[in-house]
């Protein structure tokens, strides 16, 4: 019996075994050429690529991919030329039929689906951005934008609504009348994204959209995505090999490597927690300074001394969590500064004043998002832990400058997290 793809709304509503997996991609292989069923076995047996293709002249693109997409998740494919990933994209939407294994979308699986069911599902449910834009030049750009509801069946006056609703959506508003030989490459690829959005499937697949551009508008274009992601979130499979780009736009990150991901996490982990040596030497052109944060290094207090507290309790405090000074906020949990224990002590003998009627240190705080190129200029300046704050100036942890010195060495920080030379 045939069954009907699900539409946005039942996939918001059902979300397949998890509510909240928009698409799910289990155990998948997929062999080009020689004897795949053979090729096939002997994978699943963890031969590598290198070994199936000599004994059994089949190129094994995809090696047991495995993942789960989050509903409204932008999430990252990426990995050096020849890895896997763009076969990957099409197995999702079955413009290359895997081998082995089932791609999911909500609780269709989109592996056993019929070829009318497909091409149902295609129209309503997955879209596709590619790399050239694929513009049909005799089109213009709101005709171009139309195209994909007009063989929905769409009706014209409502098809064209939608289609200048999208183009707005992506900075192209009054542009329907230009052709596409009128653009630029970054407002064809805007083109692309708005045929796209028009259908309002709830899940995108981006082929390397932006890889054609130059780097200005690549980043613009980049940019906008996240912005545009904020609006309308959608699921959005993106594939790249450039992790500058990965790291600015995506929730996660999946690296491939040989037809496998080796490491799938958030942008930050990918960069400061290497799995492996390869994806260590992958991310190495990362600045980190640009990805470690102070949120990302700062260490919890023990306690904190509120302003009204004596002298020699605020002594007894840090003397008991074995520091040698106090970090000092008001009766609200704002900072207000830093006392040393010399200080306090000094401070007992003359009296035991409240800590908050002494001239504190006016260390400088810094908020969570704050990098390490401007904690670097902080650390210079401090004299002791540096102190976080929210956008409120609620004191919430310090940067010991131990970890602010570790952080500013890549490398070790890499070793020091776990990453694994084997």
């Amino acid at each position: 019996m045939s069954v009907e793809p699900a539409t946005a709304g039942e996939l918001a509503a059902n979300g397949g075994a998890d509510g909240d997996v928009a698409v799910s991609v289990r155990n998948v292989y997929k062999l080009f050429g020689g004897d795949e069923q053979a090729a096939l076995e002997m994978a699943r047996e963890g031969a590598s690529r290198e070994a199936v293709q000599e004994t059994h002249g089949s190129v094994l693109a995809l090696s047991d991919v495995s993942f789960d997409v989050k509903r409204g998740e932008l999430f990252i494919v990426m990995g050096l030329s020849g890895c896997g990933k763009s076969t990957l994209v099409r197995c999702i939407n079955r413009l290359i039929e895997p081998t082995a294994g089932e791609v999911w979308l909500g609780d269709h699986e989109v592996t056993s689906l019929s070829a009318s069911d497909l091409r149902q599902l295609r129209r309503t449910d997955l879209a596709m951005v590619f790399q050239h834009f694929g513009l049909m030049p005799h089109r213009n750009v709101l005709d171009n934008v139309c195209w994909g509801l007009e063989v929905n069946g769409v009706e014209r006056r409502r098809r064209r609504e939608r289609a200048e609703e999208a183009l707005t959506a992506v900075g192209l508003g009054g542009w329907g009348a230009n052709m596409p030989d009128q653009l630029s490459g970054g407002m064809k690829q805007r083109v692309g994204l708005a045929r796209a959005l028009a259908l309002d499937a709830p899940v995108l697949l981006m082929d390397e959209p932006f890889s054609a551009l130059d780097p200005v508008i690549r980043r613009d274009l980049q940019d906008e995505l996240s912005a545009l992601q904020e609006r309308v979130h959608k699921t959005i499979i993106f594939i790249t090999h450039d992790l500058s780009e990965a790291v600015r736009i995506g929730d996660r990150i999946a690296i491939m490597r040989d037809g496998a991901i080796v490491q799938l996490d958030s942008p930050t982990d990918v960069v400061l927690n290497p799995a492996d040596a390869f994806v260590r030497d992958f991310t190495k052109e990362v600045r980190l300074q640009s990805m470690v944060t102070a949120e990302s290094i700062m260490h919890e207090l023990p306690r904190v001394v509120r302003g009204d507290r004596l002298a020699s309790e605020a002594l007894d405090d840090i003397v008991a969590d074995d520091r040698v000074h106090a970090m000092i906020v008001d009766g609200a949990g704002r900072y207000l500064g830093v006392e040393s224990g010399a200080r306090l002590r000094r401070a007992v003998r003359d009296g035991d004043p409240p800590v908050g009627d002494l001239p504190l240190t006016a260390t400088d705080a810094v908020t969570g998002d704050t990098v390490l190129d401007d904690l670097v200029a902080h650390g210079l300046r401090a004299a002791h832990s540096i102190p976080v704050v929210d956008g409120d100036g609620m004191l919430v942890g310090e940067i010991p400058l131990e970890a602010l010195a570790e952080a500013m060495t890549s490398d070790e920080s890499a070793g020091a997290n776990g990453a694994d030379d084997g």
